[in-house]
């Protein structure tokens, strides 16, 4: 069963719609959704006593199992509810782990995907214990003298988190060797972001012919893919130059709401936008809230350190616009948060639109200037390394 609770926030989503796409995701078949409006969340039950038995009611009406609500609750709020509902519940930032930790693959995004799962669990492990009483102490106890069972559950999950912190400084310690190879290439690195399911793993398979697995599903893609793409610019054959090859980076999508954690915990990953030349911000062009859409997007670059690299809006999905909703011209630009960015509108599915975007793309690397040797020179400041290497990032 699906719950939202309209506070007043501008991007309330009456219909629970994304919600219900990310439990689908899940694995989770929606049965009953209900929205209310409150002006604060209650402290105890988040939606108040009388709501709470409206949900429960309804719950055993539809034959629920669990109960999602489109926004975060508190420890106390979750264990409350479950006892006055009767059945599980959890919560948007729940289910967003619970899809990473399905879906990633690489061992660095398995990693991440724990980090954040695990901080999430350390705050609640109030919940659904039945084992809080006194350990005994002595020899042979699995606590010290007097620990209670709650102490000793938050200590062995802080020694994880620490372990697992660790795995990772490793991981990032790789990652900026491999940036170190990429600089002295010198290639110019794009990399595509979007909120969630707008098209991106698409796109990328379109430009570089690879076969990245893409579905119209929230969240396809979360390990970061990398290919090159060779680029004709204009005036190649005229002049007898050749065109230039850029690396094409495929990132994990956002979403509205997106856990503080697992932004956090994907900082290595979500890097490869921070340190990119030029950001391809995919939008879905046929979603008639791609403007909320584009701001969630643009809060969480400035949040990773990518908000000042360089921007080409991509609108895609231009085959499922209405013939009254087409653009007049596939070229042109918009204004983003006050600045001016270029916009091409394409269809990743049909190939319309591609061959513009490839000019485009051309005409910016080309136009680029040469990028700093770094064994020559300072070294480049984190966020504005240049470069990414030709493999794939998740092998």
């Amino acid at each position: 069963m699906l719950v939202g609770v309209d506070l007043g926030a501008p991007h309330f989503d009456g219909e629970l719609q994304e919600l219900g796409l990310l439990a689908e995701t899940a694995g989770m078949d929606p049965v009953a959704r209900l929205t209310c409006r409150r002006k604060a969340p209650d402290a105890a039950l988040f939606v108040g006593s009388g709501k709470a038995d409206e949900i429960r009611l309804l719950a055993e009406a539809e034959g629920a199992q669990e109960v999602l609500f489109d926004q975060a609750l508190s420890p106390v709020q979750q264990r409350n509810l479950e006892r006055a509902i009767g059945l599980p519940v959890n919560d948007r930032t729940l289910l967003i782990l619970e899809i990473f930790a399905q879906r990633a693959r690489s061992h660095e995004g398995k990693l991440q995907v724990e980090l954040a799962r695990l901080q999430y669990l350390s705050t609640r492990l109030v919940r659904r214990w039945s084992h809080l009483e006194r350990q005994q102490g002595g020899i042979g106890g699995r606590g010290g003298p007097g620990e209670t069972q709650i102490e000793l559950d938050r200590r062995m999950i802080g020694e994880s988190i620490k372990r697992t912190k660790e795995r990772l400084i490793k991981v990032k310690r790789q990652r900026r060797t491999q940036r170190r190879q990429r600089e002295r290439r010198e290639t110019f690195n794009i990399s595509l972001v979007g909120y969630t399911n707008a098209g991106k793993s698409t796109l990328f398979n379109a430009l570089v012919k690879a076969r990245a697995y893409a579905a119209d599903q929230l969240f396809a893609t979360l390990d970061t893919t990398t290919r090159q793409l060779y680029l004709d610019h204009a005036g190649a054959a005229e002049d007898g130059s050749a065109g230039r090859s850029v690396s094409l980076s495929d990132t994990v999508g956002f979403i509205r709401d997106l856990p503080h954690g697992l932004v956090e915990a994907f900082q290595a990953t979500l890097q490869e936008a921070a340190d990119a030349d030029l950001l391809l911000h995919v939008v879905d062009a046929a979603n008639p809230g791609f403007p909320e859409q584009m701001a969630e997007v643009q809060r969480v670059l400035h949040d990773i350190g990518a908000g000042g690299v360089p921007q080409l809006a991509v609108f895609n999905k231009l085959d499922a616009l209405d013939e009254s909703r087409r653009p007049h011209a596939l070229q042109d630009t918009m204004d983003v948060e006050g600045r001016s960015v270029g916009r091409v509108f394409v269809s990743a599915r049909t190939g319309e639109g591609l061959p513009l975007l490839r000019a485009e793309l051309a005409r910016r690397a080309q136009a680029a200037p040469p990028l700093n040797n770094p064994t020559s020179g300072p070294a480049t400041p984190i966020g504005h390394n240049h470069g990414l290497h030709s493999r794939d990032l998740d092998e």
